[in-house]
């Protein structure tokens, strides 16, 4: 799975289209969770970020935090997941996860497996002790890797294939 060139956007906050490729984007980490949830793998498959980096990656970082900052609170406002003592560390992650995909699409102008790879496992580490800082329990910070790795591995290659074939204009 080769680097390739893709159509990347970087929307501006005064751009309507900004608000309604986050709109998307958010429902798709509203409904993804879900059924992920239904069929027992939230925490394997780490749902809540998955759109959050399709949506940095190819729309820009802008894009990619409006979707990092709404989906996790929509999720725990609709469904009390995540729960309401976990949305900081949710959220930081998430965070992290749209500012180095939107960098990350930025600075490469293409999408590769590898890529992903280094925003995936960047934001991770940087989100764990960041999580670990806040909860003051490094096993708890740690889950994500712990249970995780599918849904990394799931966002890495999902994520290369929907922005590669699926989002090509």
């Amino acid at each position: 799975m080769e680097a390739t060139a893709v159509k990347l956007y970087s929307l501006e906050y005064k751009d309507a289209k900004t608000y309604l490729v986050t709109l998307l984007f958010v429902t798709g980490n509203i409904v993804f969770p879900q059924l992920c949830h239904l069929a027992n793998l939230g925490p394997v498959l780490l749902p809540i970020y998955f759109f959050t980096l399709i949506a940095a990656y190819k729309y820009g970082w802008k894009a990619g935090v409006l979707t990092a900052l709404l989906s996790p609170v929509a999720n725990s406002l609709l469904f009390g997941m995540p729960l309401a003592a976990a949305l900081p560390a949710i959220m930081s992650k998430s965070l992290l996860l749209a500012g180095f995909a939107g960098f990350a699409a930025y600075y490469f102008k293409k999408v590769s497996v590898l890529i992903l790879l280094g925003v995936v496992l960047f934001s991770q580490i940087v989100g764990t002790l960041i999580e670990w800082a806040m909860v003051k329990d490094f096993f708890l910070a740690v889950q994500d890797f712990r249970l995780g790795l599918p849904g990394m591995a799931f966002q890495i290659l999902g994520g290369f294939l929907m922005i590669k074939l699926i989002l090509k204009k």
